[in-house]
């Protein structure tokens, strides 16, 4: 899929960048629909567990996003785990998720 709107490309950007930052299984980023970007990745302590995308999510509305247009996962996964999706799925029903591979190039669009 090389057809991205720039916009698009950038949030798979940031997501490759935060996952390859800290060397997580997952890096994610979403825009809301006031153009604004949140990057994050999996979180794993002990007491608190976080795919890259719903604390990507958690980061968006904790600072006042109303509503998604878009998210991207970068991940070795075969699909976007369900979680994940329904986080996205929570603030906006149709906002397109993009899951890339490591080197940024979309596999699916869900």
């Amino acid at each position: 899929m090389t057809d991205l709107d720039p916009e698009d490309q950038k949030i798979i950007t940031l997501a490759r960048s935060a996952r390859a930052r800290t060397g997580t299984p997952e890096g994610a980023a979403v825009r809301d629909t006031d153009g604004r970007t949140y990057a994050a990745t999996t979180v794993a302590l002990p007491s608190l567990k976080l795919t890259a995308l719903q604390a990507a999510v958690a980061a968006a509305v904790s600072s006042g996003a109303e509503g998604l247009e878009a998210a991207a996962v970068v991940t070795a996964s075969g699909a976007v785990d369900e979680d994940s999706l329904a986080a996205v799925r929570d603030m906006t029903a149709d906002a397109r998720v993009f899951r890339a591979d490591a080197s940024g190039a979309v596999q699916e669009t869900v």
